[in-house]
């Protein structure tokens, strides 16, 4: 078995998480000095929001430079201080590689936009106008407000449209380019060298656009209803066939290396039917994110279908990822719970359960919700987004932790009294402790890491499952209480934690938005 099926991933989004140089926007020293947190917590490996150079327009994911480190954050010196702190505690470090576009600052498109002849011209994605517009009906998946909807920008100098799937300062790279696909084998090579554990990869679903630029159909009922282009199905430029040529070609330099290192693809797909491509034949992505689990409802038909799809979809061999909460998406005490604490607990109880890898967003073990920010003081281009971005609440103080005193930090901080680290360190039965006690329960147990997974029979709006031979789950997310039968043995660790070491003797009491883990007897 390979590390990441028995790890918790740690998504660390940098310019929130810790803030070591007193500027308001967190960075690489910040993360490093909150590393013992990590380790108390019992993750696995953290996730880096990008750490490539960049003017920001999308806060990293316009990268001007992939072989050196933003100065922003601490530079080069502060990365490779970063994997060595966590590589002594026993984490690994995963970077996020960002290839679908760079920025329009790169000195690859600066070359490109040079003229016609240019060395890099057909780096990028570049085709004439149709009817005096842009070349086809594509939609740009971000839009700023008041900018035009077509996902195709006029370059001036040359009189063609260039590519522009997001932001309009972030351009499309040209992946049918064998120079392109040569590049970027360096560029992962080159951070595996220097120790990175994986990469997570930015839109791994659009790599690829159709050769002929044809138009996208119109989106029919019930097509996927996680598409940003609202209107229409994302059929030519995205999920193209040969861009899982190009996730082979990274699988086998990921593999070829010991110990082998992860490919997490960011996998926007609104189905798990259309998901288990980018596994390949355990010859692609090693993990791939399910959009349609974490947009799925918390409840228990919602969750079991999703659940039961993926696993079934999934090829031979294939690993699933499942997370809750996202810096795209928002946060799942917001979205899925209200905030309400009880099913904060439940929902952190099953994704910590399920057979598959979780993945935590920054804040999800002290149930960090989404705060409101004003106006004035957004920061995403593309909107919507600041809420779930916001400094990571670490105690009651002023700069809550997260910087000094005084300064203003570049988002809002949230409510720092009411949910903050330290106390809810101090506090056993905090969900901070819930979360690491979770953690320490799949660590501890074979069975809860690389165990099967069977349905036990459940009344309606509670979901109850055994993992490996010693274990059993179940959570009730209705209002009232239920009963459970079939499940003899003692309970490691209940969303109560007053239920902590209960015998349990066939039948199960679970009150309403609770739940408990069991060993078997």
């Amino acid at each position: 078995m390979t590390w990441w099926r028995d790890a918790v991933l740690y998504h660390v989004y940098v310019r929130s998480f810790a803030d070591a140089d007193g500027d308001g926007v967190g960075d690489l020293p910040g993360v490093r000095a909150r590393l013992d947190h990590l380790g108390a917590l019992g993750v696995d490996a953290i996730w880096l929001s990008p750490t490539s150079v960049s003017p920001d327009a999308d806060h990293g994911y316009d990268v001007s430079d992939y072989r050196h480190v933003q100065p922003a954050l601490g530079g080069d010196a502060a990365l490779d201080q970063l994997i060595a702190a966590a590589h002594a505690r026993g984490l690994r470090v995963l970077l996020d590689l960002v290839p679908n576009h760079t920025s329009v600052e790169h000195p690859w498109f600066v070359d490109a936009r040079g003229g016609r002849g240019s060395r890099h011209r057909d780096w990028y994605v570049w085709a004439h106008g149709r009817d005096g517009g842009p070349p086809n009906n594509w939609i740009s998946d971000f839009r700023e407000r008041g900018s035009p909807r077509s996902a195709w920008t006029l370059d001036p100098r040359s009189g063609e449209w260039c590519l522009t799937s997001f932001l309009p300062l972030q351009v499309d790279l040209n992946w049918r380019s064998p120079a392109v696909r040569a590049e970027f084998l360096d560029i992962l090579a080159a951070w595996f060298r220097r120790g990175a554990d994986g990469v997570r990869i930015d839109v791994a679903h659009k790599l690829v656009v159709d050769a002929g630029l044809r138009d996208n159909p119109p989106l029919a009922p019930g097509d996927d209803p996680v598409s940003r282009a609202r209107g229409q199905r994302q059929v030519m430029n995205a999920e193209r066939p040969e861009l899982h040529d190009i996730l082979r070609s990274w699988r086998r330099l990921a593999d070829s290396l010991t110990p082998p290192r992860l490919l997490l693809g960011e996998t926007y797909v609104g189905d798990v039917a259309r998901l288990a491509p980018f596994h390949g034949a355990d010859d692609e992505l090693h993990l791939a994110l399910n959009v349609p689990f974490l947009r799925s409802e918390l409840t228990a038909p919602a969750l079991r279908r999703v659940v039961d799809a993926t696993l079934a979809a999934l090829p031979a061999g294939a690993w699933p990822l499942w997370c809750a909460s996202s810096h795209d998406d928002g946060r799942f005490p917001s979205r899925w719970c209200g905030g309400d604490e009880r099913l904060v607990r439940c929902a952190l109880l099953i994704l910590l359960t399920l057979r598959g890898t979780p993945l935590l967003y920054y804040g999800d073990e002290i149930g960090m919700t989404d705060v409101e920010v004003a106006a004035g003081r957004r920061r995403d281009r593309a909107g919507g987004r600041d809420g779930c971005r916001t400094p990571m609440q670490w105690e009651p103080a002023p700069g809550g932790g997260f910087t000094r005193p005084g300064v203003e930090p570049w988002l809002p901080l949230g409510d720092c009294v009411r949910t903050n680290v330290r106390d809810q360190g101090r506090d056993p039965r905090s969900i901070l402790t819930l979360c690491r006690d979770l953690i320490a329960e799949r660590r501890r147990s074979e069975g809860l890491r690389r165990g099967g997974m069977a349905w036990l029979p459940s009344p309606e709006g509670v979901l109850a499952w055994r993992r490996g031979e010693r274990h059993a789950v179940a959570v009730n997310l209705s209002a009232g209480a239920a009963d459970v039968a079939g499940a003899r043995g003692r309970v490691r660790v209940g969303t109560d934690r007053g239920r902590d070491g209960e015998e349990v003797g066939g039948t199960l009491r679970l009150p309403g938005q609770s739940g408990v883990l069991i060993e078997l007897g």
